[in-house]
């Protein structure tokens, strides 16, 4: 069994969607992070870093203790290790697969969190800080787009793998951004053929995203933190 601690973002649903994909059991914990219940002491022993999602597999294949453990690209290679699926075994083909998985963990999924956070949820509308990651965005896209043309079917082959699970769900918040995929051909035909398999739609109905605006305390728990504040184990 599989402890999720899961909210429904897009790093959330790389995490629910894989499981799904795998048909592995898992329990889904909540962690409402607008309230700010990624600070408590007991997801913090589990999550470090105090970000959605972790997990902890209760039957390891070891057979050892349960194993925690955090940071979506590092959660995504150990669950394709222990099923042996979506990450080739072969040394060539792994690490295609896990270069375009790096590629998404440092550029695609921080520039358009970042891209989101000052275009949609910023209380102050800062025009550089908008354009500086809507023009690194929309680079990403590009680069995408032109390795989906390349491979003609997936991010890494003709395989999908952990590359594509870890891609979809952050090109899910293009229409929220302003982007558009009628701009990027080969992402078009890619996007519609990953949101049709069933597993992914089940992983993306795994809790309920919240729209509605932030109140000031939730912003706080969002976007507040400083050094000083972790470094005295507070908010």
């Amino acid at each position: 069994m599989i402890d999720l601690h899961y909210a429904p973002t897009p790093n959330g649903w790389k995490i629910s969607i894989m499981l799904e994909e795998l048909g592995l059991p898992y329990t889904v914990h909540p962690v409402n992070i607008r309230t700010g219940e990624q600070f408590r002491p007991e997801f913090l022993a589990i999550s470090p870093n105090n970000r959605i999602p972790a997990i902890v597999d209760q039957a390891p294949k070891d057979g050892g203790e349960p194993i925690a453990m955090f940071e979506t690209g590092a959660i995504l290679i150990y669950l394709a290790e222990k099923t042996g699926r979506f990450l080739p075994s072969d040394t060539r083909g792994r690490f295609k697969v896990i270069q375009w998985l790096m590629w998404q963990m440092g550029g695609l999924g921080p520039m358009l969190g970042q891209h989101g956070h000052f275009a949609l949820y910023a209380a102050e509308k800062i025009p550089y800080a908008i354009d500086r990651y809507r023009a690194e965005a929309a680079r990403l896209y590009g680069v995408l787009d032109i390795q989906l043309g390349k491979t003609g079917a997936y991010v890494a082959g003709d395989d999908y793998t952990i590359a594509d699970i870890a891609c979809f769900p952050w090109t899910m918040t293009h229409k929220a951004q302003g982007f558009t995929l009628d701009d990027y051909s080969n992402i078009k035909r890619w996007y519609a053929t990953v949101r049709a398999r069933p597993e992914v739609q089940k992983g993306l109905a795994v809790g309920k995203f919240v729209k509605e605006p932030f109140t000031e305390e939730e912003r706080r728990n969002m976007f507040g933190q400083t050094a000083a504040a972790i470094q005295k184990g507070q908010r």
